[in-house]
């Protein structure tokens, strides 16, 4: 591992000003920067500390919920605030990793969580995302976990996130401080899609710090559902998921919300399949309509072409069980 230094802080404005160059990393639960620090895949010169910052708060705010950024994810899956109004996200969260991995992540370093595309984390093969200009090893190489949607020549790895997927969908929105203030980003545009860099995975500026992740009210309480389809039943990324939100009032869909995880660089909200569902009535052939509209330019590999039948059957079965109930 590179040497760094390193740096406890206690405020947000101490942490922004020791945040002095992009090799500046602030690091909270850890559990991806620094096993990707023992790669050598991440080699930042400074670490800062910000576990001594109170941003653990989960409260009910006008208009809806905040989440600090520090809050553990176990603590949020389990808050009653998120378990009553937001169960989409509950499920989401206790969908990823372990309870141990839980009990130390943030939410605000779930939205940083880079790729486990075998190629980014093995340093001798090229990776355009580890080093840019090199190529991507995975377009021609083993792609079964890779994306299907917003690809590019330069990069087609897949987002991780369970949590973000359902974020998405919740119309989650991302404050930020840094040394030009504050500022609000939606979820949906926090995330980039690959294009020609795809080591650029969000629109977080140099030294920007995540302090909290506000959720509007959500008509969606009662009859969503958060659908992961992994290989095996414990602790594994999402082949795909699903996050899907219905508002139906006397057998029409009033208003509906969908995002899929395991299939694009980004957490995935499919406006085109919400556009099919709104108005319509909430059947299989609906579900069927919008699941062909989320996936319309889905592109596949080599070894992950199997995905677009998946997701689209995994977008049917979400909506589905979303319009029978939430139960969390």
């Amino acid at each position: 591992m590179k040497p760094f230094t390193y740096l406890r802080v206690n405020e947000p404005s101490t942490a922004i000003q020791a945040a002095t160059s992009d090799r500046t990393k602030f690091i909270a639960g850890g559990t991806n920067l620094l096993d990707l620090m023992q790669d050598g895949i991440e080699q930042p010169d400074r670490l800062v500390d910000i576990t001594r910052i109170k941003l653990s708060q989960i409260e009910s705010i006008s208009g809806g919920v905040r989440i600090g950024a520090l809050a553990k994810n176990s603590d949020a899956a389990n808050h009653p605030l998120i378990r009553t109004r937001y169960p989409l996200l509950s499920q989401a969260l206790l969908a990823g990793a372990s309870p141990q991995l839980r009990n130390m992540a943030s939410m605000g370093g779930n939205l940083l969580q880079r790729t486990r595309c075998y190629y980014f984390t093995d340093t001798t093969s090229p990776c355009n995302k580890r080093q840019p200009g090199s190529g991507c090893a995975a377009i021609e190489g083993y792609n079964r976990i890779h994306a299907i949607l917003g690809t590019s020549q330069s990069c087609i790895a897949t987002h991780p996130s369970d949590m973000c997927v359902a974020l998405a969908a919740l119309d989650a929105v991302v404050r930020v401080s840094g040394a030009n203030g504050e500022r609000s980003i939606p979820l949906t545009e926090f995330h980039r899609l690959p294009g020609n860099t795809p080591q650029i995975e969000t629109v977080l500026q140099p030294g920007e710090l995540i302090t909290a992740i506000d959720l509007p009210d959500s008509p969606f309480a009662d009859r969503s559902h958060y659908l992961k389809v992994r290989d095996r039943t414990s602790y594994a990324f999402a082949v795909v998921s699903v996050a899907a939100g219905l508002d139906i009032n006397n057998g029409t869909i009033r208003s509906a919300r969908m995002a899929l995880g395991g299939v694009a660089h980004k957490p995935w909200r499919s406006i085109e399949a919400e556009k099919i569902l709104i108005g319509a009535k909430p059947n299989e052939q609906t579900f069927r309509a919008a699941a062909e509209a989320a996936l319309r330019g889905a592109k596949g590999y080599k070894d992950n072409t199997f995905k677009v039948e998946l997701a689209k059957r995994a977008i049917v079965r979400s909506l589905t069980i979303a319009t029978a109930g939430t139960a969390v």
